[in-house]
């Protein structure tokens, strides 16, 4: 029994060597398993930097022409997210300006501005904006709110100071508006998106390398009879499933510390997690990501068909994940197709872990569904390393596999 189990482990150290051998020999497989997790991260955070838009141009419709109405545009070009880029005579005029993309967005100040507010009356102010970027929408509409609230205020003490005496006791507003940002708090979309795409980056530049392997690996079968004359074979798929899963990791060990520790730390995104919870959090991830690239290596018989099966699968899985739109939102079926992607619990565990400082207890949950599907989709690697065996060997002809 213990030289059975001695074989067994000499034949998963071998296959782990050979299969790390091809994977630092082939070219094709470090530009995913390497180039994508080191460079993807920093081009994305360059490109969402800086993280909030400002400045966005604006274009004023005054018809009141007053100084109380003057006092209101002076305001919103004083804010963070609005430019106010003049003065425009009419509705057709602004639309003119915003077709051109000379502005993106429209405030109309009526008529009767100053006259409802020197009657007490309530005033409008009417605000058009573009819906083309929701991320210059947001800012605008942020800014746009404040400024009520900032102008309310205003307008209400020059009341309350107007009674003199009488309301000498009273405040500038009843209710002060206080915001705590967490996780967030430069409220930015780098900030928002990054931690979870780099955990993205990581599973599918995994499937991408992994099935570009099973696709090479294919195509020497066909060359060689029905045999991979590269490839270290056991007594049973086992031990070939489990040194390839021993191989990946290894590689990608040192790339998660990368991606989930020092891009964060670079670009100063939200990073009040401890490494000692991200790092064990992540791990069943990429053995369920690596058991699920040998499954979908079934899909793949040529190196040219990885990129048709994992990149055309990259937008799904982020729309799945949660990040731009909630699973509890989503319809049953999408979310339980999201369920069966590793990425989509290693997204929602490491965001808490990293912007809101939780741990692994507190993510048990996603942590018990990531060695779910590692053990469900080890099995599914077994069965597909058996079907490609024996597809390639009648395909080719050949009846006998020794075992080596």
């Amino acid at each position: 029994m213990f030289g059975r189990i001695k074989n067994w482990t000499l034949t998963v150290a071998r296959v782990m060597r050979r299969e790390l051998y091809l994977s630092l020999t082939d070219v094709g497989v470090m530009l995913f398993f390497l180039f994508l997790p080191l460079v993807y991260p920093i081009i994305y955070t360059l490109i969402y930097n800086p993280e909030v838009a400002r400045e966005i141009p604006v274009a004023v419709i005054d018809d009141c022409r007053s100084a109380q109405s003057r006092e209101f545009v002076r305001m919103a070009d004083a804010t963070e997210a609005i430019h106010i880029i003049g003065y425009a005579s009419d509705m057709a005029e602004a639309r003119r300006w915003k077709d051109s993309k000379a502005c993106y967005g429209i405030i109309h100040i009526p008529a009767d501005y100053s006259r409802s507010l020197g009657r007490g009356e309530q005033a409008n102010v009417t605000f058009y904006s573009d819906m083309s970027l929701l991320l210059r929408y947001r800012s605008m509409l942020l800014s746009m709110t404040e400024l009520q609230l900032a102008a309310g205020a205003m307008i209400r003490t020059e009341a309350i100071s107007s009674l003199g005496s009488l309301a000498s006791g009273m405040g500038d507003s009843p209710v002060e508006n206080v915001s705590f940002m967490l996780g967030d708090t430069e409220q930015g979309f780098a900030s928002f998106v990054i931690p979870g795409i780099i955990i993205l980056i990581l599973q599918q530049s995994m499937l991408l390398g992994i099935t570009m392997l099973g696709g090479t690996s294919y195509e020497r079968r066909l060359r060689g009879g029905g045999v991979d004359p590269l490839a270290v074979r056991g007594a049973t798929p086992v031990a070939s499933v489990i040194g390839r899963m021993l191989c990946f990791v290894l590689i990608y060990m040192p790339l998660s510390i990368y991606v989930m520790h020092f891009v964060p730390v670079m670009f100063s995104l939200p990073h009040v997690g401890s490494p000692m919870q991200y790092l064990p959090f992540i791990l069943p991830m990429l053995v369920a990501t690596a058991f699920m690239g040998m499954t979908l290596e079934i899909l793949v018989r040529e190196r040219e068909m990885s990129f048709m099966v994992v990149v055309f699968t990259s937008v799904v899985f982020l729309f799945l994940s949660g990040l731009t739109w909630p699973r509890y939102a989503m319809n049953w079926l999408w979310k339980g197709i999201g369920d069966l992607i590793p990425a989509t619990w290693g997204v929602e565990g490491f965001i808490r872990i990293n912007s809101n400082n939780a741990t692994i207890y507190d993510n048990a949950h996603c942590y018990i569904m990531m060695w779910g599907l590692a053990v469900f989709y080890f099995f599914t690697a077994i069965w597909a390393t058996r079907y490609i065996d024996v597809r390639a060997r009648l395909q080719t002809g050949y009846r006998y596999l020794p075992k080596m």
